[in-house]
């Protein structure tokens, strides 16, 4: 019994059974998340072929390499301004990337807190038996 609001201490969680439970919900998400993964290649072909990627550095072409980086740099929200986009269909096509980027974190942050939870009232209805 916790003495300070007299009630029981909740059972402690076990890492398996949260990883457990955040494969579990991945999997019920790996639709959404395949899609999301599709467009986010889809996007970055657009910012390759149409965006005028170009390395501030040199003021110089992009490689798709580069391009890709990009994309997963912008995809993170992180942004470090060493390829940008020039052309106005670039920009978009960035402002897309990060929105599902958002997207994507959002979800795999949701899918975290929801097996913690079941983790936790796993172990709640194991220590109540």
């Amino acid at each position: 019994m916790d003495k300070n609001r007299g009630r029981c201490a909740p059972a402690p969680l076990k890492a398996g059974h949260v990883f457990e439970e955040f494969a579990r919900t991945l999997w019920y998400l790996h639709a959404p998340l395949a899609a999301l993964f599709v467009l986010f290649l889809v996007l970055s072909a657009v910012m390759y072929y149409a965006g005028g990627p170009i390395e501030t550095a040199s003021e110089t072409p992009s490689s798709f390499g580069k391009v890709l980086y990009f994309c997963i740099i912008t995809a993170l929200t992180i942004g470090y301004g060493d390829v940008v986009p020039t052309t106005v269909v670039g920009r978009i096509d960035s402002v897309l990337i990060g929105v599902q980027g958002v997207l994507v974190t959002s979800m795999v942050t949701a899918a975290f807190v929801h097996a913690v939870q079941e983790a936790a009232r796993h172990a709640r209805t194991q220590d109540d038996a």
